[in-house]
């Protein structure tokens, strides 16, 4: 467990937006699991990860080595968020946390 950062909160709320949620309604964990050591980026919310009740939303990103990156929003059957997932297409490192303007919605990022 380790601390969530900054980049990551801006990330989650600037995606509860794109969906016209309250992000209070949404409390984030200060403390989150990373998956895989931290090598994409995938972070655990503190959900239950028995309860997964589907994606909330997806986003696509190209890092800056010019690999897509799959972004999934989850929460849980309590309505509590699950993961902020990251799945970069090639299986490398994320190079670069991106930011909200950074992300594609409804197409798919080109390589």
């Amino acid at each position: 467990m380790r601390p969530i950062r900054a980049d990551e909160k801006t990330l989650i709320h600037f995606l509860l937006q794109q969906l016209h949620l309250n992000p209070d309604d949404y409390p984030i964990s200060e403390l989150v699991d990373e998956y895989e050591g931290g090598k994409m980026g995938s972070i655990s919310l503190g959900g239950d990860v028995n309860g997964y009740d589907g994606d909330l939303i997806q986003a696509e990103y190209v890092d800056s080595d010019g690999t897509p990156v799959v972004i999934t929003l989850t929460k849980d059957n309590q309505n509590h968020l699950l993961d902020l997932d990251f799945w970069k297409v090639d299986f490398s490192k994320l190079i670069d946390y991106p930011r909200p303007d950074q992300l594609i919605f409804g197409k798919t990022a080109e390589a």
